[in-house]
């Protein structure tokens, strides 16, 4: 085995690794940290040593010796002619890749069956995108592409006990959002077979486990450990982390000069920086105490929303396996948690004024005024009471739906999970919040706006967009790290799912 199979390159390449991320000789860090070695690490790092005391060193020629960069994939041969639903199902060949050859010393995390990749520059399996991907391949009638993509996270979940953010050694200190126990879900239900649930429990199990270490080492209200906080005798409750608190490989030079520019511990900056890149939302003014300021995150000191739906759904799902596995008294123990979590998202989470949803601070143990579309899981997963879910849709629909959709949040902080931006996943999301809850009326204005833009933007750019500005349809959204990408798979997933939707509407 590649003794560095599980080690980030900043470990393998030490002062190599510094000096190209702090050049700026790339203009995106994530391309160094992808690019594979032609020969073994420490011959590369031993010659470095040595070129780089000649006066003619080249960091740039260097790399490019010893390093093959990441390329574009091949284009496929696409029918011009085709509408874009047609245009999509044959799209995924392009975001398809093949079961992975390991190469020594590089940081993709080899997978053994095909996959689909979101676009640009994320080259890797994604983890919450993927749910979103699925959706729009179930459309395509491609259930062998989910199936060997959840089994594909089943693997990492039993080779390196989770599901990190992406199959990158610089992604194994996090996961993202847990949407695994939907997956196998999902699969069961193209298959038509509640037995798959059953063959996925243990790494269903497995996963949650993951996000629950240290419920049994937290014995009092108020104290946490990694992911899990105890608010109060009957309730765990969870949060984003990151078991890491350095700077990220692939934003290395963002994240140093971004501590440079800050008054706070470098260590507790990056911790929360990290976390919120497990959370998906990186980064919005929802994480931030001043929301013009990144460095003012404070991600691990929020129970958010949508984290502990998440978890919710994943409790349910295991209530229901280990029901078909006979297992009653698992069962029980886990739907007792189950309730006990819904009643704390209620008691933590719920603001009576405006009957909406909010995060909350464990520090200063008060419900954080940022409203966003976070508020709108609980409906999704069908948890909201009746009249939870009427003051919640009426809020969305007086302060988030827009021309193009559901913005993300109100504030426009320059953050891309910010105004005036919106983004797929959180579309479907606000989709099914209002569908479940009598609202089909608003769920298809929203559909239609949203499925419009991307019709539009397509018409304009012949893309479809990781993002959309939903608030002024001329314009393309902003914000984040790296310039807006295209591909992409989750926007491709719920395009083609509401599609489907309206049409199924239209002829009903």
């Amino acid at each position: 085995m590649n003794p560095n199979k599980f080690i980030p390159p900043e470990e393998i390449y030490w002062e190599l690794f510094d000096a190209v991320q702090l050049s700026g000789i790339f203009l995106d860090s994530k391309t160094f940290v992808d690019c594979i070695p032609k020969r073994p690490a420490k011959e590369i790092l031993s010659d470095f040593y040595k070129e780089i005391k000649k006066d003619d060193f080249s960091l740039l020629e260097f790399i490019k010796e010893n390093f093959v960069l990441p390329k574009e994939p091949k284009p496929i041969d696409i029918p011009e002619n085709l509408s874009l639903e047609d245009r999509l199902h044959a799209q995924w060949e392009l975001l398809r890749r093949e079961p992975d050859v390991d190469h020594p010393d590089s940081s993709l995390l080899a997978l053994p069956y095909p996959y689909i990749v979101p676009g640009g520059r994320f080259r890797e399996i994604y983890y919450w995108d993927s749910y979103f991907t699925m959706l729009g391949l179930k459309v395509s009638g491609r259930k062998d592409l989910i199936e060997s993509m959840v089994d594909n996270f089943a693997y990492l979940i039993n080779t390196i006990g989770h599901i990190p953010n992406g199959n990158r050694t610089y992604f194994l200190s996090r996961s993202q959002p847990p949407f695994f126990a939907k997956m196998v879900e999902l699969l069961a239900e193209v298959k038509n077979n509640e037995a798959i649930i059953q063959e996925y429990l243990p790494e269903i199990w497995m996963e949650y486990s993951f996000w629950t270490e240290g419920e049994t080492e937290v014995h009092l209200p108020g104290k946490r450990y990694k992911r899990v906080v105890m608010q109060d005798e009957d309730a765990f409750l969870n949060r984003y982390w990151d078991d890491e608190d350095t700077p990220r490989p692939e934003s290395f030079l963002e994240d140093v000069e971004l501590s440079e520019n800050s008054r706070r511990y470098p260590d507790k900056l990056f911790r929360n920086i990290r976390a919120a890149c497990e959370s998906g939302w990186d980064f919005s003014s929802r994480w931030l105490y001043d929301p013009e300021d990144l460095k003012s995150i404070q991600t691990i000191a929020i129970l958010p929303i949508d984290l502990n739906v998440l978890l919710s759904e994943t409790e349910r799902i295991l209530v229901y396996g280990f029901r078909l596995e006979g297992d009653h008294k698992s069962a029980d123990k886990i739907e007792k948690v189950r309730n006990n979590r819904i009643e704390a998202i209620t008691r933590y989470c719920w603001e009576e004024e405006r009957s909406i949803f909010l995060d909350y601070h464990i520090k200063f143990k008060e419900k954080v005024d940022r409203p966003s579309l976070a508020m709108l899981f609980p409906l999704w997963a069908g948890l909201a009471t009746e009249e939870q879910a009427k003051g919640v849709i009426a809020y969305a629909e007086e302060h988030f739906m827009k021309p193009g959709g559901l913005v993300t949040t109100n504030y426009n902080s320059g953050q891309q999970w910010d105004a005036p931006n919106g983004w797929a996943p959180l579309q479907w999301i606000g989709f099914e919040a209002f569908w479940n809850y009598g609202r089909r009326d608003l769920a298809l204005t929203l559909a239609q706006r949203w499925t419009t833009l991307n019709e539009k933007v397509f018409e304009r750019t012949g893309k479809m967009m990781e993002k959309y500005n939903v608030e002024d349809l001329s314009l393309e959204a902003g914000g984040g790290e790296y310039p807006v990408q295209d591909g992409f798979g989750w926007t491709n997933g719920v395009y083609l799912v509401m599609k489907e939707r309206l049409s199924e509407n239209s002829a009903s």
